[in-house]
């Protein structure tokens, strides 16, 4: 009965979407297992959209990340139930002839791209959280895997992707990162982990004025404090029901959002006709937000950046005005 429940609740859903401003698009979102990915995947999806979604963590293969509570697999029906086309793929996008692969599937499927979203990462793991350790004193192994997971694995799924992209006019890369241009401008306090999140905004900058010229387009985009599977549970041992309670261990995390709030804002951007305006720039998700006009899932429209910009300025702010 369960079943059959779910399954007439995905087929109204695609009712409901068929006619959405997505339908009869193509994407594809590079790490969709959790978090930002897997909300754009969805959200995608919730607009009509056929979303081929990638990651390495599969019901029968975990990942370096260490997380089975979420799979590739669950990513794809979850889109299907929103009421787009899910299909996962299993990738790691540092394994150049697996994503040929995928791409090549793509074409032969689909025969088009128009949307690719880079949100390949899951190096959390490696990251110096305290930023005391200077470049010299980081394990060279885990600083350049860093780079391989957010950079290279980028650089690669592009490579293959985006000749199929730009085969139509109006396409649009998505580089997903930590951080604003303006953010990343000053040091993030650790050396391979603020080349690994400046690049896919520089990425976006110089692949910005290549696709213009095939009538296509590149932003790069950023979460604010992210409550993703792995935050909530991992670093502060919270539920998103009871979020809030993991204020008193870090004050910052008053202004934090769901990865809705994101995805509902690319998405929107993608189904803007007027996207390019956007190209080569850096959005964040509560300037998607104030744009398009969405919301986090609570009703709230958190501005991370611009809250942090001011309290890291000695400014005395208080989240509530920013939400």
């Amino acid at each position: 009965m369960r079943e059959h429940r779910a399954k007439e609740q995905a087929e109204d859903a695609r009712v409901t979407t068929q006619d959405g401003p997505l339908a009869g698009r193509i994407a594809l979102v590079a790490g969709a297992t959790r978090g930002a990915g897997r909300a754009m995947a969805v959200e995608l999806g919730r607009a009509g959209a056929t979303v081929y979604v990638t990651g390495r963590t599969t019901r029968s293969s975990v990942s370096e990340v260490g997380r089975a509570t979420e799979t590739i697999e669950e990513t794809g029906e979850l889109v299907t139930e929103a009421g787009g086309e899910g299909i996962a793929v299993p990738t790691d996008h540092l394994e150049a002839e697996r994503v040929r692969a995928l791409v090549e599937r793509i074409d032969r499927e689909r025969g088009r791209l128009d949307v690719l979203i880079n949100d390949v990462w899951g190096g959390e793991h490696l990251v110096d959280v305290s930023g005391e350790k200077k470049m010299w004193e980081f394990g060279l192994e885990s600083g350049m895997r860093m780079l391989r997971l957010g950079v290279e694995s980028h650089i690669i799924t592009s490579h293959f992707a985006l000749p199929l992209l730009v085969r139509n006019e109006g396409g649009l890369l998505v580089e997903v990162t930590d951080g604003t241009a303006e953010s990343n401008a000053t040091y993030r306090g650790s050396f391979y982990y603020d080349l690994t999140k400046y690049a896919p905004i520089r990425m976006v900058a110089g692949l910005g004025q290549e696709l213009k010229g095939f009538g296509c387009a590149a932003v790069s985009v950023t979460p604010g404090f992210l409550r993703s599977e792995q935050m909530l549970e991992s670093a502060f041992g919270v539920t998103e029901e009871n979020w809030r309670d993991a204020i008193a261990k870090e004050p910052y995390f008053a202004i934090s959002e769901t990865p809705t709030y994101l995805g509902r804002g690319v998405a929107a951007l993608a189904a803007d006709p007027e996207r390019a305006r956007f190209n080569g720039r850096s959005l964040d998700s509560a300037t998607l937000a104030r744009e398009y006009g969405v919301t986090d899932v609570d009703g709230s429209r958190p501005d991370c950046w611009g809250f942090l910009s001011r309290a890291l300025a000695g400014e005395e702010v208080d989240a509530a005005d920013y939400r």
